[in-house]
């Protein structure tokens, strides 16, 4: 297997990409070399065209064995991008195409760790009824950087839609309250037929490549500055940690026509119009699909705290957070008291009020 590692010009160890500087820096003397643009671009996959081609699924591809440049030893990872386990030097496999989809497009780190420690340190001070400790958090135990493997898909969709369309009028009733006749007036809705169709374009529908991390985490790190990917290059991935996809194309495809379905349903409720819809049947058709594998980076995070270990995630550009955090027994205890003591004032001085 082929791989590489990247020699600092000042003295010979292995550099790494540096966050925010777009230049691979040497983390013993400092030199730094800016990464010049090479010309790529950016390409889109057609879809059809790709999985008429032979694959191997993912799942039967062997790992990749790296061997260390500085110190020589020999390890095993099913990671793109890798540390050594010895000497922690960098080092990056460089991907075969007949066995893998190879990345397209890379979106570079900007967030180093002095600027992942403050957007931890601003996420724990935020948190409601967290432990006094956990401002500690913003010196994590574990702080890996990773490139997370995402799908992006394109398509034209067309859809024809069957559905009703609901129109409200109003209808004067009478009611009798207290013995005495009164009259109100009470909305109803008409419902007619209603079909046609629909077209919408979607580009770079971002679906995750990986099972390996938490999902319900890494969605909340949306929104991705996609327009600031960079043509992929194997320097970006120096130093940091990069995981080989697990989920094929054809089930990422399945997962975008997901996220498409109820925008498609909102434009039949648009098409629709009327004061109500009902959509009770949608016929879409994706239309030249493309897609392409997009490296994503986030800063995985861990701490302990009580015993426990918490997980936590951030956008290694914007710097947003999600994760586990605990709770203070104490401090919610206290919020109730304080509630309780609140609302019981409320009562006596309403009290008093209506027997002066």
């Amino acid at each position: 297997m082929s791989q590489s590692q990247y020699p600092c010009a000042g003295c010979g160890a292995n550099v790494e990409f540096a966050p925010g500087a777009n230049a691979l820096k040497c983390p013993y003397c400092g030199h730094t070399t800016v990464l010049e643009a090479t010309g790529a671009r950016v390409r889109e996959h057609d879809y059809l065209s790709f999985i008429s081609l032979p694959r191997k699924p993912v799942a039967t591809l062997a790992k990749y064995v790296f061997v260390c440049r500085n110190c020589g030893a020999q390890t095993e990872s099913d990671a793109i991008s890798d540390r050594c386990r010895f000497c922690s030097a960098p080092v990056v496999a460089e991907v075969n195409a007949q066995d893998l989809v190879v990345p397209e497009a890379v979106v570079p780190f900007v967030l180093d760790k002095q600027k992942l420690r403050e957007a931890l340190g601003a996420w724990a001070k935020s948190r409601w009824f967290a432990p006094s400790g956990l401002k500690k958090v913003s010196e994590a135990e574990t702080a890996k950087s990773m490139y997370l493997p995402h799908w992006t898909y394109d398509s034209n969709t067309v859809t024809d839609y069957e559905g009703q369309r609901g129109e409200h009028y109003w209808v004067t009733e009478t009611y009798t309250e207290d013995g005495e006749t009164k009259t109100r007036e009470v909305q109803k809705t008409r419902w007619y037929y209603a079909a046609g169709t629909v077209a919408r374009t979607f580009d770079d529908v971002l679906v995750t490549g990986t099972t390996k991390v938490s999902q319900k985490h890494l969605e909340t790190l949306d929104p991705w500055p996609l327009p600031d990917a960079q043509p992929y290059r194997p320097e970006y991935l120096a130093g940091h940690e990069t995981l080989r996809y697990d989920v094929e194309p054809e089930s990422g495809l399945d997962s975008a026509k997901q996220k498409m379905q109820p925008v498609i349903e909102g434009d039949c409720r648009d098409d629709i119009g009327g004061d109500e819809q009902r959509v009770d049947r949608m016929h879409t058709q994706y239309n030249d699909v493309t897609f392409k594998l997009m490296l994503l980076p986030v800063w995985i995070a861990a701490y302990l705290y009580a015993g426990k270990t918490y997980n936590i995630q951030v956008n290694g550009v914007t710097g947003e957070v999600a994760g586990e955090r605990p709770y203070s027994a104490g401090k919610i205890a206290l919020a109730i008291i304080g509630a309780v003591v609140v609302i019981a004032l409320i009562i006596v001085l309403f009290s008093l009020g209506k027997h002066r």
